[in-house]
């Protein structure tokens, strides 16, 4: 089978202003960044706003294991499978970080047959959305600190700066630093740090915000710092809002590529599941529901992250109304679920398929909490039985679940072809009711208890004594009738990365609770939850180049 890259580098792609047109953008609205990436300019969105929407459709996924799902995958392969059954679909996906894809994760870019292209440039710089970012964060952190400098007339205390730098790198070497070393010249000493971009409260603002004077607002109310007197300072006060709109002006635009049968993508944004909100842009999102019948968009990890998220977070302040939801599983995750070890993944055995199908379960029920028609899809292995295979799909349909196989790895849009109908006979037959799991004007307390029992499935929540302390702190500022964004292991439904399948009788440890004014909600962090990953002990990286040839290997 040939690798990713090599699939992708055969890809027979069309210029970009051909998918533009079939969509029917406007040329003045496209920005083209050669012969096959675009960005759509946002007036294109302006134009389009009395048009109906099509359908939205959410791709999820069990608790990801080192057996692999395949959301991404899915979601592409889905996309094109409705238009091979002549239906009009955007897939709409996150842009990839570099930090995983020179580390272990990979990128997120699709796989097999069903890939967005070209793959190389999405994982790589792409249009430079996330260096904007990047650059837009840091610029806050220098004004910080350069305030402080210049006389600090805020009176700010350097041992309260809740603003971190960010790389869009794993590097864990910089999540404790100390900067200001060398003299007066060079800054006030203080401890310091780096998250990863995709941890950064401006990449949550650039998902939510609904365009540049909402993103110029959102960013406004960064909480930054406290003063010696304790109250807050916002980056309003060191007046970097208009600077940071002005570095992000480009990048608000949703980039559109395509798949490998020329299906348009709009990929746009990539905030992570586990630290973060996990979803791709709001316009993108709404972009795309105006410009097809149907959008086949996704959220990071399992259901009990990314959905939750997609559901309690985007889809709240995007007033978004999902149609259906696609939950990713396979066989041999399911069998890693129910404890199976790695070498015994291709080896039939009913018995661990059942105790890992627990975790699907609890996933199916929570999709229909939130009052949405659920699917499931079931990457097909070569090394899955008819008796395995049967036993998923059965039990599925047991619980009200329609579910079907997907070949999209190996066959592309044909073997998304089952998938696609059965989403379109779900989304017009059956209606959604969704609705939040949360009132946000619930206490902090309430709606994290209200997600650990019953998105997690735990007994309860314990909160820290720092914990408890920064809950009232937040209170007594009035920021705490926001959402809440919950960092927590993409391993387990718990926070414990070794419970796996369907863990029963535990409890939730929140540590601690971060301000993101500017985005609109509360991060809850739980466990050993890292917001600046690291690498292991052989990096992807070391097997990564370019040829004389420009050829790249090593590159999934």
């Amino acid at each position: 089978m040939k690798t990713d890259v090599q699939i992708a580098q055969e890809a027979k792609m069309v210029h970009i202003g051909e998918i533009a047109e079939k969509l029917g953008i406007e040329e003045e609205d496209l920005i083209q960044y050669g012969r096959y990436k675009a960005k759509v300019s946002l007036n294109a969105l302006e134009k389009m706003k009395d048009r109906e929407d099509g359908k939205l459709v959410l791709v999820t996924a069990i608790s990801p294991t080192p057996a692999g799902e395949g959301k991404t995958t899915t979601n592409i392969g889905l996309s094109m499978g409705l238009n091979k059954i002549g239906k009009t679909a955007i897939t709409a996906i996150r842009e990839p970080s570099l930090g995983p894809s020179f580390g272990i994760k990979g990128g997120a870019a699709g796989g097999g047959y069903a890939q967005v292209v070209p793959m190389e440039d999405i994982n790589l710089h792409f249009t430079g959305d996330f260096h904007a970012i990047t650059t837009a964060h840091n610029l806050i952190a220098a004004l910080l600190d350069n305030h402080i400098q210049q006389g600090n007339e805020l009176g700010i205390d350097p041992r309260r700066i809740v603003w971190k730098r960010v790389l869009d790198m794993n590097d864990r070497a910089l999540r404790n630093i100390v900067v200001g070393l060398g003299g007066r010249t060079n800054g006030v000493p203080r401890e310091d740090g780096f998250d990863i971009t995709v941890a950064s409260e401006i990449m949550a603002i650039f998902c939510l915000a609904k365009d540049l004077e909402d993103l110029k607002e959102r960013v406004s109310r960064i909480l930054i710092a406290y003063k010696y007197d304790g109250s807050p300072v916002f980056v309003k006060d060191i007046k970097a809002q208009g600077a940071v709109a002005l570095i992000m002006k480009d990048a608000m635009a949703p980039n559109l590529v395509q798949t490998l049968e020329n299906t348009p993508a709009l990929i746009h944004g990539g905030p992570f599941a586990n630290i973060a909100h996990g979803c791709n842009s709001l316009i993108a999102t709404r972009m795309s529901l105006k410009l097809a019948e149907y959008t086949i968009t996704e959220a990071g990890f399992g259901a009990d992250l990314g959905a939750e998220k997609f559901f309690d977070i985007k889809s709240r302040f995007g007033n978004l109304k999902p149609d259906a939801t696609v939950i990713v599983g396979t066989v041999r995750a399911l069998k890693h679920h129910g404890g199976a070890k790695k070498e015994e993944l291709g080896v039939e055995n009913l018995e661990q398929l059942a105790r890992g199908f627990e975790n699907l379960e609890k996933h199916i029920e929570n999709i229909k909490k939130f009052g949405v028609p659920a699917i499931v899809a079931i990457n097909k292995f070569p090394t899955d039985t008819d008796a395995e295979l049967n036993y998923v799909l059965d039990r599925c349909r047991e619980l009200g679940a329609e579910a079907v196989l997907s070949e999209v790895w190996g066959k592309g849009g044909d073997g998304g072809i089952e998938m696609a109908k059965a989403v379109v006979n779900v989304c017009e037959t059956k209606q959604s009711h969704f609705k939040p799991i949360y009132d946000v004007k619930e206490s902090i307390k309430e709606k994290i208890e209200k997600i650990a029992k019953e998105v997690y499935g735990a007994d309860g929540v314990d909160f820290t004594k720092a914990c408890e302390k920064q809950i009232k702190n937040i209170e007594s500022m009035g920021l705490d009738k926001m959402p809440i964004c919950m960092a927590k292991t993409q391993y387990s439904l718990s926070d414990d990365p070794t419970l796996l399948g369907r863990p029963e009788g535990f409890r939730i440890t929140v540590r601690d609770i971060r301000v993101s004014n500017g985005a609109g909600f509360l991060v809850a962090l739980t466990g050993d939850i890292m917001t600046m990953p690291g690498l292991p002990k052989v990096p992807a990286a070391n097997n990564i180049d370019i040829l004389p040839s420009g050829e790249i290997v090593g590159l999934f």
